[in-house]
């Protein structure tokens, strides 16, 4: 309680400093108005005149972080709360509790450079970790709803990795890590005149700290620019990730986290993720009369095979997908001052699921008699997006303006079973206690149309503050595995599109040397999929997400300035559902902390030397849904220096857990285990020095 009191107490006071004294630019009006995003209508724009939740990270600020994770970058942002689990796994949070289940990861749609990293209906929890963030030149982020440009699967919210444009570059990187992790990177360009390329390269080799949690991974973008000569302009290239991970499991026990003895075990040295995916796009933009037209093709693959270590008779997933698509969209700049644009969307994928269990299952009598051994699901989905959407934004008065825009989109799928129907094993032999846990349905098509549109106003108070409202809604189509790789009793999911409706009233505003932004947030969500203690879906859930989030930053000094981010948050079961023998009906959902936040004292004495303390707050949060488990929460400091050696070289040291916290990355709770957790690292240190030779 002392704790949570006094990280309250910082940033109520350091609201209050805000007012009353006077610094310099770094965190001034101005810097946020030269702040250009592509994320919200998916063409470049200025920051200050958008009305929506959005938040930038840019290259300067990624150059510091220099992440191992991309947590350590999004834990700045407000509204994100989610979990890093082990290696470079991950469990998303914005504006939502930590959501798991087969469609959980349809909340959060990420992508880069404006393309999905995977299709609408094939998402992955893990998929933030298949962009080349570690050379992004910003991470645009919007929070809440983004559905009315995006469509499925931006409910809560949008992630989009941009990476450098093309061009003149020559630099290298090398950094060393405990456990002697080292990681490295190199970006090779050259400037022709009309034509532009960059090759961005990055290797990541971890031992891990815990037993059998090592990683590889290497990624590879290769970017161009070309302009024809009817003044077309292209811009495109690949991106290419690889990964090979040792994945470490969760440590069970009331707070295992503690235990010297646990925490750096490994339960399922067996386990492993590995992962490949390969996304090809060119971009054209083109002049027609009063005119912007822009056309992006792109191509897509995804294979990943991993075991399903965190559960009984640990099965091996292997799924895939292929995708091509084209994204079109057109702006137009009105003889009124006011602006109108529209565009297409069209994607056909072709996707697979296989889950095989090598071994037999151990446990209780129940367990090895529902979930036998051999394969549980051989299926593929032929699945195809299709979307129109248009938006239109004008002033209604001097100082009155409205944003409105709406999204028309539909989803088909084409299922094959290519294993039995129903609910035996792969033999066709029953299961004891009335059936297999893995139930199989008939071949079958499903289509899914939804609208999802958005209204926005924005009221200019002042010179230093402006006032916005946003009414929108949410939307994303069941995933494929929430309708074809049921449970138990079901034989068919007779699911309905997840729909979020969210209403919000925020500020913003900045002078010379401060800035902020305060945004209050209601949202109410239907049709929902859950997951009850026991990993059984929980169809038709009806819950309910609410919070106050606040972004303050204000130079203190001309060389010292404060940056910092409190979130308030209450996400709740709002209909009868039964988990564990209990009505969850009123529940906190689990993994959602009421609190959390960072705040961050940056020091600049000299263009050459730039540190940065960082404290990340957790707070408490239950990890089951009855609430009668939960985690105490934790804070976490960190400290990062750079030195500009000279012009072209730069030297580094980012020390993590500098307090040496013992905590959880994740806390959890399992029917068949009870309490159980991924353990935080200790106190570890990354050097490292970029040598800028071009």
């Amino acid at each position: 309680m002392v704790r949570n009191l006094l990280v309250c107490s910082i940033a109520t006071a350091t609201a209050a400093v805000a007012g009353t004294t006077s610094g310099q630019s770094q965190n001034s009006q101005q810097a946020i108005e030269e702040i250009e995003v592509f994320a919200n209508n998916r063409r470049s724009e200025n920051l200050s005149e958008l009305n929506a939740a959005f938040s930038v990270i840019g290259e300067e600020e990624l150059d510091l972080i220099s992440h191992s994770h991309y947590q350590e970058a999004l834990s700045r942002v407000p509204g994100f709360s989610g979990n890093r689990n082990n290696g470079q796994e991950s469990l998303m949070a914005l504006r939502s509790p930590v959501l798991t289940g087969s469609g959980a990861c349809g909340a959060f749609l990420i992508a880069e450079n404006g393309i999905p990293v995977r299709s609408a209906g094939f998402c992955n929890v893990n998929e933030m970790f298949d962009t080349h963030s570690e050379y992004a030149q910003s991470i645009e982020v919007i929070r809440g709803p983004a559905s009315a440009s995006w469509g499925s699967n931006a409910l809560h919210g949008l992630v989009n990795v941009r990476l450098p444009n093309a061009g003149e570059v020559g630099e290298l990187s090398l950094e060393r890590g405990p456990q002697g992790s080292y990681r490295t990177k190199a970006a090779f360009g050259s400037d022709n005149g009309n034509f532009k390329q960059s090759l961005y390269l990055t290797g990541i080799n971890e031992e891990g700290y815990r037993d059998d949690s090592g990683v590889d991974q290497q990624k590879a973008s290769w970017l161009y620019e070309y302009t024809l000569g009817n003044g077309v302009k292209m811009e495109g290239g690949f991106t290419y990730n690889n990964l090979n991970q040792e994945t470490a499991g969760y440590v069970a026990g009331a707070k295992a986290y503690e235990d010297s003895d646990k925490r750096d075990t490994n339960p399922n040295p067996e386990a492993y993720r590995d992962s490949q995916s390969t996304r090809a796009w060119t971009r054209f933009t083109m002049e027609s009369g009063d005119w912007e037209i822009t056309a992006t093709p792109y191509f897509r693959e995804v294979n990943m095979n991993f075991v399903q270590h965190y559960l009984p008779g640990q099965p091996i997933e292997d799924n895939e997908h292929r995708s091509i698509g084209i994204q079109l969209s057109a702006f137009r700049e009105l003889n009124n001052g006011s602006s109108f644009s529209w565009g297409v969307d069209a994607e056909s994928t072709d996707g697979s699921y296989k889950e095989n269990q090598p071994e037999a299952t151990t446990g209780s009598l129940f367990v090895r008699r529902t979930i036998p051994q051999g394969m549980h699901y051989d299926y593929e989905v032929e699945a195809s997006q299709f979307a129109v959407f248009a938006n239109y934004d004008t002033a209604l008065t001097d100082r009155l303006d409205l944003s409105i825009g709406a999204r028309l989109e539909r989803i088909d799928y084409e299922y094959d079973n290519l294993m039995l129907d129903g609910r035996t094993d792969a033999n066709g032999v029953a299961c004891g206690f009335g059936g297999c846990r893995f139930s199989r349905p008939a071949d079958r098509d499903d289509d899914f149309s939804d609208v999802s549109p958005k209204l926005g106003l924005s009221y200019e108070l002042n010179e230093n503050h402006d006032l916005f409202v946003r009414v929108q809604r949410g939307i994303r189509a069941p995933q494929t595995t929430e309708l074809y790789r049921l449970q138990g009793s079901q034989n068919v999911a007779d699911l309905d599109s997840v729909e979020l409706d969210s209403y919000e009233v925020a500020l913003q505003g900045g002078g010379s040397n401060w800035n902020y932004s305060a945004a209050l947030y209601w949202m109410d969500k239907e049709n929902e999929v859950l997951k009850d203690s026991d990993r059984i879906n929980l169809n038709g859930s009806h819950t309910k997400h609410q919070g106050f989030e606040l972004a303050l930053g204000y130079d203190l000094t001309n060389t010292l300035s404060f940056n910092g981010v409190f979130n308030l948050a209450d996400h709740t079961y709002e209909n009868d559902l039964v988990s564990g023998g209990q009505n969850i009906n009123g529940n906190e959902i689990d993994t959602a902390p009421d609190q959390f936040g960072n705040l961050r004292l940056t020091y600049r004495p000299s263009d050459k030397l730039l540190a940065e303390l960082e404290l990340v707050h957790m707070g408490e949060y239950y990890t089951n849904p009855e609430n009668t488990a939960s985690y105490d929460g934790h804070d976490l400091l960190n400290l990062r220096i750079q030195y500009d050696v000279s012009e072209d070289f730069m030297v580094y040291l980012n020390v993590l857990n500098l307090a040496d916290e013992e905590y959880a990355e994740r806390a959890d709770w399992s029917g068949w285990v009870k309490d159980r957790y991924f353990p935080g690292e200790p106190i570890r240190a990354f050097i490292g020095f970029t040598w800028k030779y071009r």
